[in-house]
Order: structure tokens, then sequence, then C-alpha cells
């Protein structure tokens, strides 16, 4: 029987801003390999990881509406929350690296490991020891020291499970002001509307959500609404179809996708500022691109602490970053052997924004484009 490591509203709040940085973290990877697809090629498979990165949004603001509504504060410019690639997460049977790479049959596997449904065998714990000697996985037990979960679906129905666990013993549990929930209004990605949560039945079916919307978890290839999860998405470019209605989680038998490997700038996988040149022009645009996402997090962090109608600008600047992108992955780096430079997602600690902070963030986003 499972053992729950969730007892209070501390432990939640810990769980759910670890559910935040897991959403997020894997925008930059999703990123990366959509902007180093060369323009005009390539196009189903950069529309399928265009939609999974905006539906990344939509799941983290549902987060931060989960997180709201128990009365947290929504926080993604704390140090940390961007994590140092390559980062791991938890996988089914070990951890694995979570690379920014190019795109490539690696990354898309890498896609497919991340996103891929993964329930614990019958009778055993959710939960498994970190492995030892490895980086600590984002989605450890934020409670238990020297846990991580057996699978991102089973992060989730633990918080899931806690959340009702702790709403029986605290009656005021949902005591957020709604004026700081996103509504439908705010975001639209055409993959799912916003949950606003209210109360224990809104939150769960916040975070099934998202569950069922990235693995597939409980309702096979397609969700609630006939969407494909996530990992179905990115298994289609793995084997080379579209799936369609009645199909096999193994055996698409859609329309073929037309792939081409070699349409991409080969960046270096999970560059580093240490890699370009000291005072070169590609250590100040990559730094630059550096400060734009930071700017970028600190208007998320506004929109998600009172101000919903900054949600739609922050999505549209998460693509306007693209100059940043296309200055880098276009510029071959020296000394590398004929690979390209990529944006390295170090955040500085001096660039960001208190989540209770007045002035309007987006006053701080500097336009690129």
């Amino acid at each position: 029987m499972t053992v729950s490591t969730i007892g209070n509203r501390d432990d939640l709040t810990s769980y759910l801003n670890a559910a935040m940085a897991l959403e997020h973290a894997t925008i930059p990877t999703y990123l990366t390999a959509y902007y180093s697809i060369r323009s005009t090629t390539n196009s189903d498979a950069a529309h399928i990881i265009r939609v999974a990165a905006v539906e990344e949004m939509l799941h983290l603001t549902l987060v931060a509406n989960v997180l709201n509504a128990i009365g947290g504060t929504p926080d993604l410019t704390r140090p940390g929350f961007v994590p140092s690639y390559p980062a791991r997460l938890p996988d089914g049977e070990d951890d694995f690296t979570v690379d920014l790479r190019p795109f490539s049959p690696e990354a898309i596997e890498t896609f497919c490991k991340i996103e891929r449904p993964g329930k614990v065998p019958s009778g055993e714990s959710r939960l498994v020891p970190t492995s030892n000697g490895r980086s600590s996985p984002l989605v450890a037990s934020p409670t238990t020291e020297g846990m991580r979960f057996y699978s991102i679906g089973e992060f989730y129905e633990e918080i899931i499970e806690g959340l009702e666990k702790v709403a029986a013993d605290d009656p005021a549990l949902f005591r957020g002001d709604p004026a700081r929930q996103v509504g439908p209004e705010f975001f639209y990605s055409g993959g799912g509307e916003i949950i606003v949560v209210t109360d224990l039945d809104s939150a769960q079916r916040a975070l099934r959500f998202i569950a069922a919307q990235g693995e597939g978890l409980d309702s096979g290839i397609y969700d609630a609404d006939g969407e494909l999860a996530h990992y179905y998405r990115f298994r289609q470019l793995q084997l080379g179809r579209y799936y369609q209605e009645g199909d096999h989680p193994g055996a698409p038998s859609g329309p073929e996708l037309s792939i081409c490997w070699d349409d991409v700038y080969k960046v270096k996988v999970s560059a580093r500022l240490a890699d370009y040149p000291e005072g070169s022009e590609l250590a100040r645009v990559a730094r630059d691109f550096n400060t734009d996402y930071a700017n970028f997090l600190a208007l998320l962090t506004k929109a998600f602490n009172g101000q919903p109608g900054l949600l739609q600008e922050a999505v549209c600047e998460m693509f306007r970053l693209r100059d940043g992108f296309n200055r880098l992955v276009r510029s071959p780096l020296p000394g590398s052997g004929g690979l390209h430079a990529a944006p390295t997602f170090e955040i500085p600690d001096a660039v960001g924004s208190d989540p209770q902070a007045s002035p309007d963030a987006a006053a701080t986003v500097r336009a690129v484009t």
C-alpha cells in the first residue's frame, strides 16, 4: 500500500512548486528542437513540437491555479526554477538525461521518455530510491529525502490524493483569492481549456487533465476531448505516420509524416555560455537571450499573481524569442567541429521579479521582434 508523503498544506505547496518546475523544464528542450528546424522544412514535426510547447504553458497555468487556490504564491523567478541542462526527470526504470538538442531521433526519443505513460507495478510503492551517484531528478519527493517517483503520472496521482487527504482535515484549504485565478478568457491553446480552481473537485480535474494530456495515463491514445496525448504525438514522429481513431498504440494507420532529419541546424547539445568565446558577438547574443528569457518568466509570474491578462502576452513573448534563437542556431560555433550555437537558458540571478511587486512586468520585457 502506498504511504502518502503529503500530510498538510505546506507539503502540498512544496509539491505544486515542484510541479511548476517540472512543467516548465520541458519548454526549453521543446523550443530548442523546434527552432533548430530549418525554415519551410519538416512542417509536420514543427507543428507537433510547437503545439506541445504551448500546451506545456497550459499545464503550467493549471498548476498555478491550483497553487493559488490553496493560498500559495507562484514564482517562476526563484533561483533554481530553470534547471541546469542536462537535467534529469523521473523515468519508469531509472533516471535519464534531458538535454537541449536539435531536432533529431535522439531528441524525439527523449520527448517520448518525458511523456510516456507509466503506472507503478501492482502492489509496489509509486516512490523509488533516487539513483546513487546521479544528479537529483526534478521531481524527487520534496517531503521524502532520497526518493523519486516511478513516473510523472504517479507524481500527479500523489498530489491528487494529497489534496483529498488535506482537504478532509482542513475545510479552509481552498482559501486563495479568486481574483488570482487565470480563467479561459485569458488563454487559448486549441488543445484544452483553462480550469478555474475553487475547490477539491476542480483542483483534481485540473491535475488529471495535465496527466492525461501529457501521458494518456488513464484515457489511452486520446484524451477525454479527443486530442492525442503528447506521448503519442511524439511517437508519430518515430513511427512515421499519424494516428487515427481506432489505432493501437504501436501501430498508427493514418497518413505518412514527411521528415528529413538533415534539414536542421546541428546545434551543440546543451550548450553553455562557457562554450562561447569571451567577448564575442555569440557570447553577447547568448547572454541577451538569457536575460530575455528571465523577463519572460517574470511576466508569467505577474500573470499568475493577480494580473491574468498578461498571460496571452506571455505566450506571444515565448515565440518572440525566436529572434534570439535564430541568431544563435544559424551561427557556426568556432572550434566545435561544424556545430552551431544555441541558447543556454542560464538565467542571471539579478533578473527577475518579486511576485508581490506592483509595477507591470510587461514594461520590463525587451521586445525581440
